[in-house]
């Protein structure tokens, strides 16, 4: 086999493994799963530990989905404490390699290169992913996995599938033996980046592994899935030219501000304003402290289930870049008004703002207050001082108060989640 180029680690149902380590339990052994009870049983379980997975309960499960004899402890979610278990967890990666050398995938999962620390550490790469595995077991009680490969690509499906199945939780694959042993493995989506879509409309042309992808006819391929085809192909037969030097170096051309909520009842049209503005003015903040301005926005709001409705959205553009939540409100409020069935149970909503490319200069407009504007965004500096310095909710809007207002309970949150605080 070719030496591994690409170590991917995983620490094993992060968020319950934590729940255990801080209540001294074994997370392998221990049966907990991470849930907010205040949420009722229809909650979602953020994370099942490994003893509880072995029983059949799967992850991402609903609570009343466990079968009602297991016995476990459930544990509120403590968001900031994952944070810092995953600060601790990327020291210790420190500790063997330069923060150039790592790619942070997700709160729970990292690249890294181990090319340039071969002739350093003079292991393979197996014995290296077992004792980075080992000081984060030793250091933080959190059990891991780890695959390795040549590539970005095989080290991340070795990870997801190959070390489910071998002694040590670690997988290793280059491009031969990935075809080897993985061309004719089922379902598609084990492999990475293979969503339920995708493996839907490659199984309605008799396609149902990646041997099979490979040796489809490209012409089709490109028909169905268009330049995404390219990259589908090349996995199909284990290639990936990116490098974690290419996503370091990336810069997105555009970017976005966004937010999203569940709702936990339905709500009527005149609450879901309310909604609206709340998001808008937590949005807008966020901009004034990266001194960025909006030039678009996006709204899109789903409905309870029971009605069978298809959710809409919609987005307009505004004349001029602007950070004002005076000056962005009439024009969400228009689009809401437009795209929202009244009389339906809204049960999500969401806001998106496109961020302008950045200007050396303001552009006054005749017609324009720009002074007001200004006094604005002071004002909006004096919040984000208050808010820093004293939490979120040290001040809030008048409407924030009102019954159907979430922004106050957001605030206490990281991810939509309870911050154990």
């Amino acid at each position: 086999m070719e030496e591994s180029r690409y170590l991917c680690i995983d620490l094993k149902s992060f968020y319950a493994s934590v729940e255990c380590a801080e209540r001294g339990l074994d997370p392998m052994e221990a049966r907990l799963a991470v849930a907010d009870p205040a949420r009722g049983q229809g909650t979602v379980c953020l994370a099942v530990s490994p003893a509880m997975k072995a029983m059949g309960v799967k992850n991402r499960c609903r609570v009343y989905q466990i079968p009602k004899h297991v016995k476990y402890i459930m544990a509120p979610p403590r968001m900031k404490l994952y944070i810092q278990y995953s600060a601790a967890i990327y020291g210790i990666y420190l500790k063997y390699f330069a923060k150039e050398d790592i790619h942070m995938y997700s709160i729970d999962e990292a690249f890294m290169d181990m090319q340039p620390y071969r002739s350093l550490y003079q292991l393979t790469a197996r014995e290296l992913a077992a004792k980075i595995m080992a000081d984060i077991r030793e250091t933080t009680g959190i059990p891991a996995a780890a695959g390795t490969g040549t590539n970005l690509y095989l080290a991340k499906v070795a990870l997801d599938i190959t070390a489910k199945h071998v002694k040590g939780n670690i997988g290793c694959l280059d491009e031969t033996l990935y075809r080897e042993t993985l061309w004719g493995h089922r379902p598609l989506t084990d492999f990475w980046r293979i969503g339920e879509g995708i493996e839907k409309r490659l199984a309605s042309v008799g396609i149902h592994t990646m041997g099979e992808v490979a040796h489809a006819d490209e012409a089709m391929l490109y028909r169905m899935f268009g330049v995404d085809a390219e990259l589908l192909i090349d996995h199909a037969w284990g290639r990936e030219s990116t490098t974690l030097a290419d996503i370091k170096a990336y810069a997105p051309k555009r970017h976005s501000l966004s937010s999203s909520q569940a709702l936990f009842r339905d709500y009527n049209f005149e609450e879901g304003i309310l909604l609206v503005k709340e998001m808008l003015d937590s949005l807008c903040l966020d901009m004034a402290a990266q001194g960025a301005k909006a030039q678009s926005l996006s709204l899109g709001v789903g409905y309870s289930h029971g009605t069978g409705l298809k959710p809409d959205s919609g987005s307009i553009s505004m004349p001029e870049a602007t950070g004002s939540y005076r000056t962005i409100l009439p024009y969400a409020l228009g689009l809401y008004s437009r795209i929202v069935q009244k009389g339906k149970p809204i049960r999500k909503v969401t806001a998106s703002l496109s961020i302008a490319p950045q200007e050396g200069y303001q552009q006054y407009h005749l017609f324009e207050d720009g002074k007001a504007e200004e006094r604005e965004q002071k004002l909006q500096q004096a919040v984000l001082g208050i808010k820093q310095k004293y939490g979120k909710n040290a001040i809030v809007r008048g409407m924030d108060l009102l019954e159907a207002a979430t922004a106050m309970e957001r605030n206490r949150q990281i991810g939509g989640h309870r911050s154990g605080e």
